[in-house]
């Protein structure tokens, strides 16, 4: 099965008319990491998108790059147990969602209606930048655009950072 390309993400991106757009890098952006590297900002302005199986059901959870996530929260939130939330493996990343791991938007997946959570951290930030389809595609936007954009619903679901004192 073929990939979705960031003409996919930019139409769907277009049909919002907010003014947003996919820019290619010629080095990759695949981890959060390289991602805040090759864009130049910081590594919780990404928008990492993480594709899960949740009870065998698809969902996509938007966080902030320097984030881990708290799949009691997410547990809760979805009123099942822990262990049944999975992330997906590279084949349903494709075939579910329309991308390979390292460049799945936001937006345009290739399931209609898959719930999208998007955590609190993201909102610190008045810039974040999300994977448009590839590992050089890369789109730049508000919290608020977000928001619209995946029409996700908004929820603390990072893991609380441990300070050690």
């Amino acid at each position: 099965m073929e990939t979705f390309t960031p003409t996919h993400v930019q139409s769907v991106l277009d049909s919002h008319r907010l003014g947003l757009t996919v820019i290619h890098f010629d080095d990759h952006t695949t981890t959060s990491q390289d991602a805040a590297r090759v864009i130049g900002c910081e590594l919780g302005q990404i928008a990492k998108s993480m594709c899960l199986m949740v009870g065998g059901s698809p969902a996509l959870v938007v966080a902030s790059g320097d984030q881990r996530i708290a799949e009691a929260k997410l547990a809760k939130h979805f009123g099942i147990g822990r262990k049944k939330i999975k992330i997906a493996s590279p084949e349903q990343c494709v075939t579910v969602f329309g991308y390979a791991p390292g460049g799945v938007p936001p937006v345009a997946h290739r399931t209609a209606d898959i719930p999208i959570i998007i955590d609190t951290t993201l909102s610190r930030w008045d810039r974040i930048y999300a994977a448009a389809g590839t590992p050089h595609d890369n789109f730049g936007l508000t919290f608020d655009q977000l928001c619209t954009i995946t029409g996700g619903t908004v929820l603390d679901c990072a893991k609380e950072v441990e300070t050690g004192e």
